[in-house]
């Protein structure tokens, strides 16, 4: 959650009507702005992920992101069991620049203390490799496609 008001708030998805909001944004931005094939959107993961929400006075979701923990976070990083794997982060247009990205990558690595995870790996769109800098991940290996798009892991430690 947001330490300083703001005109939405940040949670744990708390039941379908909330995963529901949560893939139309996926839909909303990686499938129809990104091109983004549809199948290959949603995976086996998106059941046992701990979704996040950000959700705007009026009820309506502004973004959305899911932490993968335990063997799903291993079969996508390649890591171990104590790396959890930040994903599908995704802001609707009209709530980019409100701080929304910021606010669930924050709830997501709460999530990921919570359930005593030590780091927190994902895979950046390039373009957005300053973001995720900005609030302390850092990149490593090469540059690789997902879904078309070029991509960059990056991780950042939860212990300090």
């Amino acid at each position: 959650m947001s330490g300083t008001p703001a005109p939405y708030i940040t949670r744990t998805v708390i039941d379908e009507r909330d995963r529901a909001a949560c893939f139309q944004v996926r839909k909303d931005v990686f499938v129809g702005e990104q091109n983004v094939l549809e199948e290959i959107e949603y995976d086996a993961y998106d059941a046992d992920a701990v979704h996040v929400i950000a959700v705007a006075a009026d009820g309506s979701a502004l973004g959305t992101g899911r932490l993968l923990h335990g063997p799903a976070a291993v079969a996508r990083t390649g890591t171990d069991l104590a790396v959890g794997s930040l994903g599908r982060l995704a802001v609707i247009r009209r709530a980019r620049g409100l701080g929304v990205g910021v606010a669930l990558v924050r709830a997501i690595e709460d999530a990921a203390r919570e359930l005593g995870l030590a780091a927190v790996d994902l895979h950046a769109q390039t373009h957005a490799l300053g973001f995720y800098e900005r609030l302390g991940y850092a990149a490593y290996g090469p540059e690789f496609p997902d879904a078309g798009i070029p991509h960059r892991a990056m991780r950042r430690s939860l212990q300090d």
